[in-house]
């Protein structure tokens, strides 16, 4: 799992960033999780001193039964948010990869973290407030974070969210969008080899690439991880 940990927008970030993750890459809500001081209640209401409560991290990491092969990022503009700073510490205890995004130089959290990001976005328009500039140079680390993740574990494929949701009409007309561009098909009868498929996209490319049934291409995924760029590999190896 990812974990994200943050106060205040920092934190808000974190939980939006996870929440993208299910509807675009088609992963559980479970894979990448975004934990803000303070809880839901505090991704609609400011509560400034959530931020200050060492002991808040820690017990909402437990209660994810946090394991060493989890990834953890603290995001703090400051880089010396206490809770932040308290949850990638027990995150170290615990053994896991740890990273920590902040906008100040030799950040507190860099520190504490196996890795640290530190974007310099200089003094704000409204000096202190950080959800401007700094919040939007987080928000683009996280966007490359999730993207590359998802990149390495076969959600993206030749560039396309072939693991998106077909949850609406609009993405409905996405997934057939993608299936045309990618095999050359003309939008009916994508649309077409997609609803015989109910609208699943990764055995919809690999039927149509190799020519093969829909249930050999759900066989060759789940010989892959169900990872389409694996699967496409070891198909033409």
């Amino acid at each position: 799992r990812l974990i994200y940990l943050g106060a205040g927008t920092s934190g808000r970030l974190g939980v939006l960033d996870a929440s993208e993750c299910p509807p675009t890459f088609g992963v559980s809500p479970e894979m990448v999780v975004g934990l803000i001081a303070g809880g839901d209640y505090a991704l609609r209401n400011a509560i400034e001193g959530a931020e200050d409560d060492e002991t808040l991290a820690e017990a909402q990491l437990r209660d994810l039964d946090l394991v060493k092969e989890d990834v953890v990022i603290g995001i703090s503009a400051s880089g010396r948010t206490p809770y932040v700073a308290a949850g990638l510490a027990y995150a170290n205890e615990v053994g896991c990869f740890t990273g920590a995004i902040s906008n100040s130089p030799n950040a507190l959290i860099s520190n504490i973290a196996s890795v640290g990001i530190e974007a310099i976005t200089g003094p704000e328009v409204v000096t202190g407030s950080t959800r401007m500039k700094a919040g939007t140079a987080q928000k683009i680390i996280l966007n490359m974070i999730t993207t590359t993740a998802m990149i390495q574990v076969g959600k993206i494929f030749k560039g396309y969210m072939v693991d998106v949701q077909p949850t609406n009409l609009k993405l409905k007309q996405r997934a057939t969008n993608i299936l045309s561009k990618i095999t050359n098909l003309s939008p009916e009868d994508a649309r077409s080899v997609l609803e015989e498929n109910d609208f699943d996209l990764k055995v919809a490319i690999i039927s149509q690439i190799h020519h093969i049934s829909a249930q050999e291409a759900e066989q060759l995924l789940q010989a892959n991880q169900m990872n389409i760029v694996k699967a496409m590999k070891n198909k033409e190896a």
